[in-house]
């Protein structure tokens, strides 16, 4: 099982939500720079009440735990600059490993059957599952 401290929080995870939604809008060169503290609180603040304190708290976690860094302004030394560290498909893979590995003893065969027999599981679902089996299964 990974370490459940170097995962995001609920309340991390809206801020590194912000984050990839900023770096997925630029190719590679063009965020270098990152996004402010204060344009992520702005995006969070829209969807979700967040203080500044609050936020500076998070995104000190965020840095603690590896997924997330920062550069100073060049021009003003109050300003920071954020970016992530991990993909959010990276983060998304650790996350459900855990979910794995916490419910379902490890097993991915048993958190599978488990999903799929759900019975709120829509024919439309079913057909798409079957789809990316027979991708997976194509691909090797």
């Amino acid at each position: 099982m990974r370490n459940e401290d170097n995962m995001p929080t609920e309340r991390e995870w809206l801020l590194m939500e912000e984050i990839w939604d900023y770096e997925d809008r630029f190719d590679d060169t063009d965020h270098e720079e990152g996004i402010t503290s204060s344009e992520i609180l702005k995006r969070v603040r829209l969807k979700n009440e967040m203080t500044d304190r609050t936020e500076r708290v998070l995104l000190h976690h965020l840095v603690k735990k590896g997924l997330v860094s920062y550069t100073v302004d060049a021009s003003d030394s109050r300003v920071y600059h954020y970016y992530s560290q991990k993909t959010r498909e990276e983060c998304l893979r650790d996350k459900e490993q855990d979910f794995i590995d916490i419910y379902y003893r490890g097993s991915r065969m048993g958190a599978v059957a488990s999903m799929i027999n759900d019975p709120e599981l829509s024919d439309q679902e079913i057909q798409e599952l079957e789809k990316l089996l027979k991708k997976r299964k194509k691909n090797g």
